[in-house]
Protein backbone atom coordinates (compact mmCIF):
# COMPACT_ATOMS: atom_id res chain seq x y z
CA UNK A 1 0.00 0.00 0.00
CA UNK A 2 1.26 3.48 -0.80
CA UNK A 3 0.40 6.51 1.33
CA UNK A 4 -0.39 9.97 -0.02
CA UNK A 5 3.33 10.85 0.11
CA UNK A 6 4.20 7.95 -2.19
CA UNK A 7 5.81 5.89 0.59
CA UNK A 8 5.06 2.24 1.22
CA UNK A 9 2.96 1.64 4.33
CA UNK A 10 3.66 -2.09 4.48
CA UNK A 11 7.25 -3.08 5.05
CA UNK A 12 8.49 -6.13 3.15
CA UNK A 13 10.03 -7.45 6.38
CA UNK A 14 6.52 -7.52 7.90
CA UNK A 15 5.14 -9.97 5.32
CA UNK A 16 5.88 -13.67 5.49
CA UNK A 17 5.10 -15.75 2.41
CA UNK A 18 3.46 -19.17 2.63
CA UNK A 19 5.98 -21.92 3.35
CA UNK A 20 8.13 -22.78 0.32
CA UNK A 21 7.66 -26.46 1.20
CA UNK A 22 4.11 -26.34 -0.17
CA UNK A 23 4.01 -28.63 -3.17
CA UNK A 24 0.98 -27.70 -5.24
CA UNK A 25 0.52 -28.26 -8.96
CA UNK A 26 0.77 -24.57 -9.90
CA UNK A 27 3.53 -22.38 -8.56
CA UNK A 28 2.40 -20.08 -5.73
CA UNK A 29 2.86 -17.04 -7.98
CA UNK A 30 0.31 -18.50 -10.41
CA UNK A 31 -2.26 -19.54 -7.82
CA UNK A 32 -1.89 -17.07 -4.93
CA UNK A 33 -1.69 -13.28 -5.09
CA UNK A 34 -1.59 -10.75 -2.25
CA UNK A 35 -3.65 -7.59 -2.48
CA UNK A 36 -5.35 -4.91 -0.42
CA UNK A 37 -8.94 -4.22 -1.45
CA UNK A 38 -12.00 -2.26 -0.43
CA UNK A 39 -13.56 -4.08 2.52
CA UNK A 40 -17.02 -3.93 0.92
CA UNK A 41 -15.85 -5.76 -2.22
CA UNK A 42 -15.76 -9.10 -0.37
CA UNK A 43 -18.65 -11.58 -0.17
CA UNK A 44 -19.09 -13.57 3.02
CA UNK A 45 -20.52 -17.09 2.78
CA UNK A 46 -20.89 -17.83 6.51
CA UNK A 47 -22.44 -16.20 9.53
CA UNK A 48 -20.09 -15.46 12.42
CA UNK A 49 -20.04 -16.30 16.11
CA UNK A 50 -20.76 -12.84 17.55
CA UNK A 51 -19.10 -13.49 20.92
CA UNK A 52 -15.88 -14.74 19.29
CA UNK A 53 -15.93 -11.79 16.87
CA UNK A 54 -16.23 -9.32 19.76
CA UNK A 55 -13.25 -10.95 21.51
CA UNK A 56 -11.21 -10.93 18.29
CA UNK A 57 -12.14 -7.30 17.64
CA UNK A 58 -10.80 -6.33 21.07
CA UNK A 59 -7.55 -8.29 20.48
CA UNK A 60 -6.97 -6.69 17.09
CA UNK A 61 -7.78 -3.24 18.50
CA UNK A 62 -5.34 -3.79 21.39
CA UNK A 63 -2.59 -5.00 19.02
CA UNK A 64 -3.27 -2.14 16.60
CA UNK A 65 -2.45 -4.41 13.65
CA UNK A 66 -3.95 -7.13 11.50
CA UNK A 67 -1.60 -10.11 11.54
CA UNK A 68 -2.94 -12.38 8.79
CA UNK A 69 -4.46 -11.79 5.36
CA UNK A 70 -7.94 -13.11 4.55
CA UNK A 71 -8.25 -15.96 2.00
CA UNK A 72 -10.53 -15.02 -0.91
CA UNK A 73 -11.54 -16.71 -4.17
CA UNK A 74 -9.88 -14.68 -6.92
CA UNK A 75 -12.79 -15.12 -9.37
CA UNK A 76 -15.74 -14.20 -7.14
CA UNK A 77 -14.22 -12.37 -4.11
CA UNK A 78 -16.00 -14.85 -1.82
CA UNK A 79 -14.24 -15.13 1.54
CA UNK A 80 -12.88 -18.65 2.08
CA UNK A 81 -11.21 -18.11 5.46
CA UNK A 82 -11.22 -15.08 7.75
CA UNK A 83 -14.89 -14.14 8.28
CA UNK A 84 -14.28 -13.18 11.92
CA UNK A 85 -11.19 -11.10 11.05
CA UNK A 86 -13.14 -9.38 8.28
CA UNK A 87 -16.03 -8.52 10.60
CA UNK A 88 -13.62 -7.33 13.30
CA UNK A 89 -11.98 -4.98 10.78
CA UNK A 90 -15.41 -3.67 9.74
CA UNK A 91 -16.29 -3.07 13.41
CA UNK A 92 -13.02 -1.16 13.84
CA UNK A 93 -13.89 1.15 10.93
CA UNK A 94 -11.44 -0.19 8.36
CA UNK A 95 -12.14 0.60 4.71
CA UNK A 96 -9.43 -1.67 3.27
CA UNK A 97 -8.46 -5.28 3.99
CA UNK A 98 -5.38 -7.37 3.12
CA UNK A 99 -6.28 -10.52 1.22
CA UNK A 100 -4.75 -13.54 -0.46
CA UNK A 101 -6.43 -14.20 -3.80
CA UNK A 102 -6.67 -17.97 -4.28
CA UNK A 103 -7.81 -19.90 -7.34
CA UNK A 104 -10.72 -21.82 -5.78
CA UNK A 105 -11.04 -23.98 -8.90
CA UNK A 106 -7.72 -25.69 -8.11
CA UNK A 107 -8.24 -29.34 -7.23
CA UNK A 108 -5.76 -28.91 -4.36
CA UNK A 109 -8.25 -26.64 -2.58
CA UNK A 110 -10.86 -28.76 -0.79
CA UNK A 111 -13.83 -27.92 1.41
CA UNK A 112 -14.78 -29.94 4.46
CA UNK A 113 -17.34 -29.40 7.22
CA UNK A 114 -16.66 -28.21 10.76
CA UNK A 115 -20.17 -28.97 12.01
CA UNK A 116 -21.38 -32.00 10.05
CA UNK A 117 -23.40 -30.04 7.47
CA UNK A 118 -22.52 -31.39 4.02
CA UNK A 119 -20.98 -28.61 1.94
CA UNK A 120 -19.15 -28.31 -1.38
CA UNK A 121 -17.42 -25.53 -3.31
CA UNK A 122 -20.63 -24.72 -5.21
CA UNK A 123 -22.52 -24.28 -1.93
CA UNK A 124 -19.82 -21.91 -0.65
CA UNK A 125 -19.86 -19.76 -3.78
CA UNK A 126 -23.67 -19.72 -3.99
CA UNK A 127 -23.96 -18.65 -0.34
CA UNK A 128 -21.41 -15.88 -0.83
CA UNK A 129 -22.86 -14.53 -4.04
CA UNK A 130 -26.52 -14.76 -2.98
CA UNK A 131 -26.03 -13.30 0.51
CA UNK A 132 -27.78 -16.39 1.93
CA UNK A 133 -25.07 -17.20 4.43
CA UNK A 134 -24.36 -20.63 5.83
CA UNK A 135 -24.27 -21.15 9.63
CA UNK A 136 -21.00 -20.27 11.42
CA UNK A 137 -18.13 -22.70 10.90
CA UNK A 138 -19.93 -24.72 8.23
CA UNK A 139 -16.95 -24.87 5.87
CA UNK A 140 -13.34 -25.74 6.58
CA UNK A 141 -11.10 -25.06 3.61
CA UNK A 142 -8.11 -27.30 3.18
CA UNK A 143 -5.20 -27.41 0.74
CA UNK A 144 -3.49 -30.61 -0.31
CA UNK A 145 0.27 -30.18 0.05
CA UNK A 146 2.88 -32.90 -0.13
CA UNK A 147 0.11 -35.49 -0.23
CA UNK A 148 -1.67 -34.37 2.94
CA UNK A 149 -4.47 -31.96 3.80
CA UNK A 150 -3.62 -28.81 5.71
CA UNK A 151 -5.84 -25.89 6.69
CA UNK A 152 -5.95 -23.16 4.05
CA UNK A 153 -4.42 -20.74 6.54
CA UNK A 154 -1.00 -22.12 5.50
CA UNK A 155 -1.49 -20.09 2.30
CA UNK A 156 -2.41 -16.85 4.10
CA UNK A 157 0.39 -14.36 4.49
CA UNK A 158 1.36 -13.33 7.97
CA UNK A 159 1.68 -9.57 8.09
CA UNK A 160 1.63 -6.67 10.47
CA UNK A 161 -0.46 -3.94 8.87
CA UNK A 162 -1.37 -1.09 11.23
CA UNK A 163 -5.11 -0.57 11.46
CA UNK A 164 -4.65 3.14 10.75
CA UNK A 165 -3.41 2.16 7.27
CA UNK A 166 -6.66 0.31 6.61
CA UNK A 167 -9.00 3.01 7.88
CA UNK A 168 -8.30 5.54 5.16
CA UNK A 169 -8.97 5.48 1.45
CA UNK A 170 -5.29 5.41 0.52
CA UNK A 171 -3.76 4.60 -2.85
CA UNK A 172 -2.96 0.90 -3.15
CA UNK A 173 0.15 -0.39 -4.90
CA UNK A 174 -1.00 -3.49 -6.77
CA UNK A 175 2.40 -4.40 -8.21
CA UNK A 176 4.17 -7.29 -6.53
Amino acid sequence: MINDNGKSMIQSRDIVDPPKSLNIAKSPSESIQASIVDINSLHEHEEINKQYCEELTMRIKKDGIIKRAIAVDKNTMVVLDGHHRLNALKELGCQKVPIMLIDYTMSEIQVRSWNGIKVNKGDVLEAGLSNKKLPPKTSKHMVITNGRERHISVLERRLNVPLTNLKHNLKVNTTH
